[in-house]
């Protein structure tokens, strides 16, 4: 394989400088149907290997579109398969460049079965070694379930194409009225993309969510020294935490923070943060996104959505599989109400009180404002440590709405009075600590401080479960 093909290059863009060793450079496909022959299929069209990131093992596989197409035959997949097994003994992560018009017609049956194999290897990775895919040209058909199945996906905004169905397929569509192959529509709309942007963006997201990563479930190692203060005050941490993307960044050791599904739903926020070195899951409620110049620029209400249940129970479901400790920053009132969101709202929040409840890592949620109803005990509620704001409330609902119930038929007057005794007697913080639903109530400039302090008790947690294969929702 020509090391100046595009595949190639990519990988290299990818990884330390020289660090790239191919393996299986001599393989061909062995089908000679409708005129393929040996020698018109280099390495059959996928460039296979592994390389470093930052001194980080990694395994590379990077689909070449100038070789039939990148398409995806027996030996094609093979290639691929052999780099997932070397993964999985030496525990590494793997990361795939897509580029590829898809199955190879002209090996017909072994094509399908190629793919198949593609697929057992990354459900038997997956939970073992991170799995991260980068869509860089065409991904459709049945290729659209390597990016779905893997963890994290990236995708390069002007030639990337995701699809199960081409966009002019769908009935009532084209794709100049909705591209549904698109990096914006995959990124908003259907979740399965976390970062999107050109080449060069690409390179830089991947590496630094490898940096954050352990290389496998049994990686223990990949803590560092921390250089920030473990007692650093959080300055006007209360004015930004409506923006969990600013106020995680300023929570984290020296402003690390990588957001997963940036562009969906993006009133659940969920990423990674580094405290006291070791990286950190981290689930939070967003009512505001702040712009750069700190501007408001999009606003959302206080409420769970079925999508970002949905993000939020897959990403704690990677934290546990590969024992990173949970932090959730709880403000939520309720769940937005409307006959499309209440189709899946019981399942999808459902969803995330199981990963939640069957997690065995160390759970901190801080309570920063409203906890509400059956929201906020959706929201983490049971974690090993519950910590709140002195002006959160928590509660079945807000004061004033309670007032009404139980005042029914008093004055106006007596109404209020009731909604400020309820608001003092069942909605406050404090009321919420006496009965021993919070375990402390800390101001929000010491939060780092506390959040790490917990984190650190929990760091030997143990937690026995009762014997089962998986759960079933």
């Amino acid at each position: 394989m020509s090391s100046t093909s595009q595949a190639s290059q990519r990988i290299n863009a990818l990884l330390d400088e020289n660090s790239f060793v191919e393996i299986g450079a001599m393989v061909t496909a062995r089908s000679t149907d409708f005129g393929l022959k040996q020698s018109e299929t280099p390495s059959d069209g996928v460039v296979t290997g592994y390389g470093v990131i930052d001194g980080n093992l990694v395994y590379v596989y990077s689909q070449d579109a100038s070789v039939l197409g990148g398409s995806v035959g027996e030996m094609h997949a093979k290639k691929i398969a052999r780099i997932y097994d070397m993964a999985v003994k030496m525990g590494a992560p793997v990361i795939g460049l897509i580029d590829s018009t898809g199955m190879r017609l002209q090996e017909a049956t072994d094509a399908l079965s190629a793919f198949g194999e593609i697929y057992a290897k990354e459900v038997e990775a997956s939970g073992v070694v991170p799995q991260i895919t980068a869509v860089f040209g065409g991904c459709g058909g049945g290729l659209a379930l390597v990016p779905a199945l893997s963890d994290f996906t990236f995708m390069e905004t002007k030639n990337g194409k995701l699809f199960v169905n081409s966009p002019n397929s769908i009935k009532g569509n084209y794709e100049e009225k909705c591209d549904t192959a698109a990096a914006d529509f995959q990124s908003s709309k259907t979740g399965i993309v976390d970062v999107a942007g050109d080449e060069e963006t690409i390179y830089n997201e991947i590496r630094q969510l490898v940096s954050l990563l352990p290389s496998n479930n049994e990686d223990s190692d990949f803590y560092e020294e921390c250089a920030d203060d473990l007692n650093r005050s959080l300055e006007n941490f209360d004015g930004a935490v409506a923006d969990p993307a600013l106020a995680l960044s300023i929570l984290s050791d020296n402003g690390v923070f990588f957001e997963t599904k940036r562009e969906y739903a993006k009133e659940m926020v969920t990423g990674f943060i580094k405290l006291n070195g070791a990286t950190v899951g981290a689930v939070a409620n967003r009512s505001v996104v702040f712009d750069e110049n700190g501007k408001e620029k999009e606003k959302f209400d206080a409420v769970l959505t079925a999508n970002g249940l949905e993000k939020a129970a897959d990403f704690v479901r990677f934290c546990d599989a590969f024992d990173l400790p949970i932090v959730t920053f709880t403000n939520v009132k309720g769940f937005l109400a409307t006959t499309c969101e209440e189709r899946r709202l019981a399942k999808n929040a459902a969803s995330l009180v199981s990963a939640l409840g069957n997690a065995s890592v160390p759970k901190v949620n801080v309570v920063t404002g409203k906890a509400l109803g059956s929201a906020f005990v959706i929201m983490n509620s049971k974690a090993d440590i519950n910590v709140c704001w002195p002006d959160s409330q928590i509660g079945t609902m807000e004061a004033d709405m309670a007032a009404k119930i139980i005042g029914d038929g008093k004055s106006a007057e007596e109404v209020n009075e009731i909604a400020a005794e309820y608001a003092k007697l069942q909605n406050s913080a404090v009321s919420a600590a006496r009965r021993g639903y919070v375990d402390e109530i800390i101001e929000p400039a010491d939060t780092r401080k506390y959040v790490i302090g917990a984190l650190e008790m929990l760091f030997t947690k143990r937690e026995a479960k009762p014997a089962k294969k998986h759960v079933t929702k």
